[in-house]
């Protein structure tokens, strides 16, 4: 295959891939090496950025003499530095060798949490937060970047899911750390044990990425030669495109704001977010105010982070295995957490202390619904100057919803926080609504293409490859399921020079939206 020429940098070698090769075990091969590395550091990105919620039980607020809504502001100035530095690094991920970037920001990051024992004001607190921001506005647009460079349109919504699990199986072992590092009476306070212990496995883990994570597929030593070449033609045949050798391109900039699916997915980071960026740091001080001690509510949060774990797993790979659930999936997951924030609302009048906790754990399936929106951001957008402007809004209004989320627990209502639990039901409704709509609009506009251009096309595959669509059969329709079966695709389908040219998807004929 590929036996015209291939410009330079732009794609793979021109040998031909060995009809033999075992696709699956390639692509198990990659899994191992690169699923285990994201997972790790997105646990970690997580439970440095929690821990605030465990350490506020255990004596930092006194510590550090917070009053009022300190502890709020606390808490949101982290997504101020993340907002600082969202435009920025998403423009610098597709122009740096990713691996090394990420490695370094994991080093900044650690250090900034070991810092963070030191603090003792206020003033303190908001500086290594801001920074803690900064240092972890990378993380999660480099993997998305990561995981649409390495896998399939298919393969990105199981995968999104399986390192952004991490997050809430760190919730799990931070909980776990805090209840065992709570017993420690000196000669450091807890909260301060908290900050030394995963800052300095958070640093450590830096060089760790130094060493694992390639930079991209034509760098990645742990495949062989045909192996790299079989990953990146499958990326072009059934990805949504190349993601070396690229320039910013003021077309898909403009491109990407004229899309009405960036603002649909633009609305519905933000409904989410601010709910979660409220739960996330008043979560202990919200399942003490249930009658429990700060022991206690730090074991408990444990199962809710469970239930957010196997939400963020299972409906991952759901929604890898249906081109049609994604958006499904976010209104269920949704509707779960708007019966658990109004059972919680709802303890104003007297609710038995079984029946808040049960509203809480209902509340932990909403971390599920900003995995789903990022695989369909990942899978639905094409040109990496359009995914990238598209990825820097979608953190624009997850820093805005989490700065606003803690702002809504005014310490006036604490411990019931009426004001807040209203507020989270009212967005998760919202949120509802907007996915309804997401899914329509995506099902007019593949009818529409389907129309336009006179093909069916799949929402699994790249759209036009080598001169026509894949995995379309004669007049047009829909081929075989072995005509679109990646495996034969990649071995089969002859690849042109144009098939490496960075376009978006307004303009990839065959290209269908995953709903």
């Amino acid at each position: 295959m590929a036996s015209h020429p291939i410009p330079e940098g732009a794609g793979p070698s021109s040998d031909p891939i060995d009809p033999l090769v075992d696709v699956p075990h390639i692509l198990r091969k990659v899994d191992r090496r690169l699923i285990p590395l994201l997972f790790v550091t997105y646990l970690l990105n997580f439970m440095d950025k929690a821990i605030l919620s465990s350490a506020s039980v255990f004596g930092l607020t006194e510590d550090t003499h917070l009053e009022g809504q300190q502890y709020s502001w606390v808490s949101s100035i982290f997504y101020f530095g993340y907002f600082f530095w969202e435009g920025p690094t998403n423009w610098l991920i597709p122009r740096v060798p990713v691996a090394q970037y990420l490695a370094f920001n994991t080093l900044f990051w650690g250090a900034v949490v070991l810092l963070t024992a030191a603090c003792s004001n206020y003033g303190g607190l908001l500086a290594v937060r801001f920074l803690l921001g900064i240092a972890e506005a990378t993380i999660t647009p480099a993997f998305m970047f990561i995981t649409s460079t390495w896998y399939t349109r298919d393969e990105i919504p199981t995968r999104t899911g399986l390192w952004f699990s991490g997050n809430s199986v760190g919730g799990l072992v931070a909980s776990l750390l805090a209840y065992g590092i709570g017993h420690i009476p000196h000669p450091l306070h807890p909260w301060q044990w908290m900050f030394l212990i995963l800052g300095a496995a958070t640093f450590l883990w830096g060089f760790v990425l130094w060493a694992l994570l390639p930079d991209n597929i034509s760098s990645a030593k742990f495949l062989t030669p045909s192996e790299r070449d079989l990953m990146a033609h499958r990326a072009v045949i059934a990805g949504t495109g190349r993601t070396a050798h690229t320039s910013w391109k003021w077309p898909q900039f403009r491109e990407c704001l004229r899309d009405p699916k960036t603002w649909l997915l633009f609305a519905l980071t933000l409904l989410t977010q601010i709910p979660n960026g409220g739960t996330q740091n008043f979560g202990n001080l919200v399942i003490k105010s249930f009658g429990f001690t700060s022991l206690q509510s730090t074991l408990i949060v444990i199962p809710a982070s469970v239930i957010s774990a196997a939400t963020i797993t299972l409906t991952g790979w759901w929604a890898g295995k249906s081109q049609k659930m994604n958006c499904l999936l976010i209104i269920f997951v949704v509707a779960l957490s708007i019966v658990g924030s109004a059972m919680i609302y709802a303890r104003a009048h007297p609710v038995p202390r079984g029946a808040q906790l049960f509203g809480y754990f209902l509340l932990s399936t909403g971390p599920g619904a900003l995995p789903l929106m990022m695989s369909l951001l990942q899978a639905n957008y094409r040109g990496v100057t359009k995914k990238m402007t598209v990825t820097a809004m979608i953190f624009v209004a997850y820093c805005a919803g989490n700065i606003a989320g803690p702002q809504l627990f005014k310490a006036s209502e604490a411990p019931v926080y009426q004001t807040s639990f209203q507020a989270i039901m009212i967005c998760y409704v919202i949120s509802a609504g907007l996915a309804m709509v997401l899914r329509g609009y995506l099902g007019w506009l593949n009818a529409k293409r389907e129309r336009d251009e006179g093909v069916a096309g799949d929402a699994g595959l790249a759209g036009v490859v080598g001169g026509k669509v894949v995995g379309v059969g004669a007049g047009g329709s829909a081929g075989t399921a072995a005509g679109r079966d990646v495996s034969v695709l990649v071995q089969s389908v002859e690849l042109l020079p144009e098939d490496y040219e960075d376009v978006t998807d307004w303009n990839t004929v065959g290209f269908r939206y995953r709903l």
